[in-house]
């Protein structure tokens, strides 16, 4: 909708050019002088204040404007008064008839016009070609430059049109596309808290279990265990709070902060740099692991360190729980050029380390996070008993933060 403003602008440009069509349109009749025409009177001139006065409305009905303008400019040659050219009072109208896109509609005015005047001349004033074609070719040049110029306009109209429409569509891709990294990068931030919460539980319900049944008999091993559940709990309690230090972003100023100190908590405590303790707090909870690596330090990106990390993590999480007693887990991490393979093992007699008929979401989780690096992931029991989680994970994976992630940053920035 257009404002006050744009509407009295519109208005007077409208205004301005009905009157400057109807000076020239008096002067001509007032100048006008041809042989066998009558007198203008008072109705002559009234007659070119009608034809300037429709112009007032072009621009809410451009063809209807045309034809009246056209009808009356018809009633003035047909009542004998002195002529003067057509173009003259047909110039705007049809080029406002031809810009709104009824240019069918409109060149049948000028044709007509041209073709009865020339008719009338060269019957009734046997006036020859050449005097006729320059009689003409002013008026004709006149109304095709007219058209000719809608043309250019409706045609640079449309494009402006489609070129904010693109830009429309493209601001409203990239938006999709921010809600949909956003809400990839949460749910990475769920999957994490998942991992970090589940494994913490199971670890400190299996150590605080053996803390019970050792308190009498054997007190210190029991205060090794209950040490043990204090170590998890915090070591959980600060990679939660990293996490959720992302999640509190919202974009406001005060909330940078907590976010950027997350994220950094996030780079220390993921990864697997972290290796050793996990598997430490690990048999502390009573099941033996064994490692079996082939990296021996090697540096590996951020997005594929991360979660061969958390897949190692999760899969040992579901272990304890569900691979029940005396089951024992091996760990192999195994570099080729193209790919790192994660396996972990158990010689459990349990549900298996997914965990499935017990409604988690473990596997789910540990796939989702193969799948993101464009990785594969199987999982099942062993055929000689037990469960073994495996997957593949490109060695290209990106370095740093991920998209999703960067852009949940990007608003806390």
């Amino acid at each position: 909708m257009l404002r006050g403003g744009a509407v009295l602008r519109r208005w007077m440009v409208d205004a301005g050019i009905a009157l400057a069509v109807l000076v020239a349109a008096e002067i001509a009749i007032a100048t006008g002088n041809e042989d066998g025409s009558v007198d203008r009177d008072w109705f002559a001139y009234l007659l070119g204040v009608a034809m300037a006065v429709p112009l007032l409305l072009r621009r809410r009905y451009p063809t209807v404007v045309l034809y009246a303008v056209s009808a009356v400019l018809l009633l003035f040659y047909a009542l004998n008064y002195p002529g003067f050219p057509p173009a003259l009072v047909l110039a705007v109208p049809l080029y406002d008839a031809a810009r709104a896109g009824r240019l069918w509609w409109a060149v049948p005015v000028p044709v007509f016009f041209l073709a009865v005047g020339a008719v009338v001349l060269i019957v009734h004033r046997e006036m020859p070609p050449l005097e006729l074609l320059a009689a003409f070719l002013p008026q004709a040049t006149t109304l095709a430059v007219a058209v000719l110029l809608a043309a250019l306009m409706r045609s640079r109209s449309a494009y402006t049109a489609e070129v904010r429409h693109r830009l429309d569509q493209a601001e409203r891709e990239r938006e999709l596309e921010a809600r949909r990294l956003v809400t990839e990068e949460r749910l990475r931030i769920a999957r994490d808290l998942h991992d970090t919460v589940g494994h913490a539980i199971a670890t400190i319900t299996v150590q605080s279990a053996a803390a019970l049944r050792l308190l009498d008999a054997e007190p210190e091993r029991a205060r090794e265990a209950l040490v043990s559940i204090r170590g998890t709990g915090k070591a959980a309690l600060a990679e939660m709070r990293a996490t959720l230090g992302q999640l509190r972003s919202d974009g406001r100023p005060g909330s940078a902060g907590p976010d950027l100190r997350g994220r950094g908590q996030a780079e220390r405590d993921t990864g697997l740099h972290p290796l050793p303790e996990l598997l430490a707090a690990v048999q502390a909870a009573g099941l033996p692991v064994e490692v079996n690596s082939e990296l021996s330090g090697e540096r590996l990106p951020a997005a594929l360190d991360e979660v061969a990390y958390r897949i190692v993590q999760e899969s040992l999480t579901n272990v304890l729980r569900h691979a029940g007693a005396a089951a024992r887990a091996e760990v192999l991490l195994r570099a080729v050029p193209d790919s790192l393979w994660v396996e972990v093992r158990d010689d459990g007699v349990g549900a298996g380390a997914g965990g499935t008929p017990f409604g988690g979401r473990g596997l789910t989780g540990m796939r989702e996070r193969a799948e993101a690096l464009s990785g594969r992931f199987e999982a099942g029991p062993r055929p000689g008993g037990g469960f073994q989680v495996r997957a593949i994970l490109p060695r290209n994976a990106p370095e740093g933060t991920s998209p999703a992630r960067e852009t949940l940053e990007g608003g806390a920035r």
